[in-house]
């Protein structure tokens, strides 16, 4: 018998998570001793959160973070060849979306391995839920470019891509720069395209808010450090 690989989401923020997500996710959290994690502290804190009798010390995590050896995390999924279940936890979210999981979901499937994905939230399809947009058409477009000049040219693609495919186009930001692109957005975007505005979704602070950025030039949402998305459409 062969172990499964469960992609397991994690709240936004300090959200009770079962507000946010199926009781399936906290019977599996219980099943499972093995994890592949981001970080190791916020990992343990979410899964003492959603299973709190749950032993710490069984736990056994592997790091999938920008320091992670390549080779090593190839090997991270040998134990399911014993029959033992891995999990995959992202930083927040859900797991291989805007996510280095996404490698560890390839190799699982390499190898045969069945994935199970679980339901929970996702702040890009919920921005995009909650947008008005063209939930037919759309593309995530990631992070843009930190240079100013390149970032207002990625902009202004990224509208026009949008006009001649009807697609909506969603992108993120560093919560720390959110500001400066919300007034790139506002000077670079024509005044008639809509531009919606998701931040700390699911949090008691949540904002969400799509308007022409024509009516966006007198507006001011407090952005600074909160995780936010930013989608625009052409018409």
């Amino acid at each position: 018998m062969i172990g499964k690989l469960y992609l397991i989401p994690t709240t936004l923020g300090e959200t009770e998570p079962l507000e946010v997500m199926p009781l399936s996710v906290k019977k599996v959290v219980e099943e499972i001793d093995y994890y592949i994690v981001e970080n190791e502290k916020s990992a343990r804190r979410f899964i003492k959160k959603i299973s709190p009798k749950k032993s710490q010390p069984s736990l056994q995590l592997m790091l999938l973070d920008k320091y992670a050896d390549e080779i090593e995390t190839t090997k991270y999924l040998d134990v399911c060849k014993e029959g033992v279940n891995v999990g995959l936890l992202s930083e927040a979210g859900v797991p291989a979306i805007a996510d280095p999981g996404a490698s560890i979901v390839k190799i699982a499937h390499e190898n045969n391995i069945r994935v199970i994905p679980l339901v929970g939230p996702s702040s890009i399809l919920m921005a995009m839920m909650s947008s008005g947009m063209n939930g037919q058409n759309f593309a995530f477009n990631g992070y843009l470019p930190i240079d100013k000049g390149e970032r207002k040219k990625a902009v202004k693609d990224l509208e026009k891509l949008s006009k001649d495919k009807n697609q909506s186009q969603i992108f993120i930001e560093t919560p720390y720069r959110n500001e400066k692109m919300f007034a790139d957005l506002k000077a670079v975007l024509s005044p008639n395209t809509s531009l919606c505005i998701a931040a700390d979704i699911t949090l008691s602070t949540e904002y969400i808010k799509t308007m022409l950025v024509k009516d966006w030039k007198h507006q001011q949402p407090d952005l600074h450090k909160k995780p936010a998305i930013f989608i625009i459409h052409k018409e």
